[in-house]
Formats: C-alpha cells, structure tokens, sequence
C-alpha cells in the first residue's frame, strides 16, 4: 500500500527493569536500563513485524536520550522527527514486577524532554505516507506536548488516516483524577480506533461491563474499539458486530509494554489486510478476529520475556 507508515506521538523513555520480582521495591537490588514509553513500544512492534514506523517525541540530549535514539533506529523505527533538548532530561521510570509480571511505576520526569516538545517543533512531512496515528495520555497534561498532540490529531485527519487512541492510565502522573478523566474524554471522540482495557474501564466510563460501556464509548469519529483483559483474552466491537479471542496460556516473566504491542500489531494487521479509515465501520467480525488474534499471538509470545521491546517477536517468530 502507499500509505503504509504508522506514526506515534508521545512520549520515549528508560524504563530500569528490577533485577527480582514477586517483592517490594526496597528490595530490588539492581535495575537494567531498557527503552520504553507506549509510543515508541507501539512503533517498534510495528516495525519489528515489518512495518514503517516513525516516533514523534523529544528526549534530552544525555546519554538517555542518544541510548534511546540508537536503540530506536536498531529496531528499524524512524527517528527524524524526535528532538534534542538541553532544557530538560530524557525520562526515567523504574519499575517494579509483581509475582505475576504485572508491575508499577515510578516516574522521574518533572518535567521531562518530551513534555516540552512544542507543535511548532513538528515538521508536518513525517505524515507523507502515513497510515496512521497513534497517540496515549501520558503526554497530554498541562504542558506544550498536549498542543503537539492537537496537530499531529489535526494533520492525520486531513490526509484521512486513521486515528488510534490507548489512554493507557498512569494515575501517577496526575495530581487531579478528574483532570486525567476529562483529558482523555476529550481525546476520545478524536480517534477511529480506542484500545481500552479492563482496569480502566470504569475510571473512564462509569461503567464495569463493556456492553453497557460501549454506547458511552462509540461517540465522534470512533469506529472501532478494542477492549484487552489480560489473561482473559480480548475483544474487538464495532457498532455493527463483535469478536472474542482468548488469550494463550503461558509463563508470564513480564507485562511490561504488552499493551502497547498488542495495539501495534493490531495496527500491522489491519494494514495487511488493506484495512482503511472508511472501511473500519464495515468489518465483519470474523476479520476483527484474525487482527485480535494476530495480536493476542505477539503478546503471548512478548510477556514470556523481559523488558517491553527487547521481548516483541517479529514475523519469523510467527513461523515457529
């Protein structure tokens, strides 16, 4: 296809990754430093199966930001639209591992590089070719690198791409709940694509079951919601028809940026099969199933290893 290129808009990071898990953060002894941030995970499963992707971001011009540059580009994402800065730092968040792989966060970034990328900053030619536009709502405080988002929003919609959309809800980030709620309530009308998962169902719709959430969901542009729960699989609605997948059973090391691979390979998927803005709505539900599918397989395969990047398979894994 022509347009083929996935943008994402966000923020980059070092994630520190615990040397244990299944303890309290007090009791790590040591942390390894892996590139993550939902936009450049979600650029780097696409790529890595493949696909042309391209981040929008700044990082700090440190040995973080020029490790995250260099790591990018080894995973075949496109970095010409990421700035350096020396008014702020790359950010950081360490993390701690559950028994289970699942795992929380502790945020430096105050504020960080990318907060203070500007939409002046943006060089509209990265949208030549794109297919679509991915953005999450760590970036979308109160700080220069919401109105980037607004135009990045604003150029994919006149090239008539597709826009996705993952709250992805770091609560810690925002000292005001009803702040981070209206923000991404704002934001949600805006895409074609909501991936939405079961933790943060309720915070952002009052709602605990999706069915009942679902007619709140499907409002402005919406076309397709993607609803991930886990280990109980996930789901794919549009106002038309539904499917299930089921997650796969394995061995769990590490949930970190799983969600953001299954949105990326989502992604991948639909451009394989062609998929377009205008014909979101029309999908039937047995090839909602083979793109939740497809994805379901990546993440399976993504949390039986360590770190976010580092662990997505690419398409020879698929042959295995």
């Amino acid at each position: 296809m022509a347009n083929d290129r996935l943008i994402a808009i966000g923020e980059a990071l070092i994630d520190f990754i615990p040397d244990r898990h299944g303890c309290e953060f007090r009791e790590v002894g040591a942390f390894a430093p892996a590139i993550g941030g939902a936009p450049a995970n979600v650029c780097a499963a696409y790529a890595r199966l493949g696909g042309k992707a391209s981040l929008i971001s700044q990082l700090g011009d440190d040995p973080f930001g020029h490790k995250i540059m260099f790591e990018l580009e080894q995973f075949g994402v496109d970095t010409s639209a990421i700035s350096l800065t020396d008014k702020a730092n790359t950010a950081l968040a360490f993390v701690s591992l559950a028994g289970d792989g699942n795992r929380t966060f502790s945020f430096y970034r105050k504020p960080s590089a990318d907060m203070l990328l500007t939409p002046e900053q943006i060089d509209t030619k990265v949208f030549e070719g794109a297919y679509a536009l991915h953005f999450c709502s760590v970036s979308l405080g109160d700080f220069p690198m919401k109105d980037a988002h607004r135009k990045a929003v604003s150029e994919m919609k006149k090239r008539g791409g597709i826009i996705s959309f993952d709250p992805n809800l770091r609560f810690q980030l925002w000292d005001d709940r009803s702040r981070l709620k209206s923000t991404v309530l704002e934001f949600i009308p805006l895409c074609n694509i909501l991936k939405i998962s079961d933790e943060e169902l309720e915070f952002i719709t009052g709602k605990s079951d999706i069915n009942d959430a679902l007619p709140f969901l499907f409002t402005g542009e919406v076309k397709a919601v993607v609803y991930t729960c886990g280990d109980g699989g996930a789901y794919a609605f549009t106002k038309d028809c539904q499917c299930f997948s089921p997650a796969k059973k394995v061995d769990v090391i590490d949930t970190t940026g799983a969600g953001d691979g299954f949105i990326g390979s989502f992604l991948f998927r639909l451009n394989q099969m062609g998929k377009t803005k205008d014909t979101l709505a029309a999908m039937q539900a047995d090839e909602l199933k083979r793109c939740v599918d497809f994805s379901n397989e990546f993440c399976a395969r993504s949390v039986t290893r360590h770190g976010a990047i580092a662990s997505y398979p690419d398409m020879k894994d698929y042959k295995d």
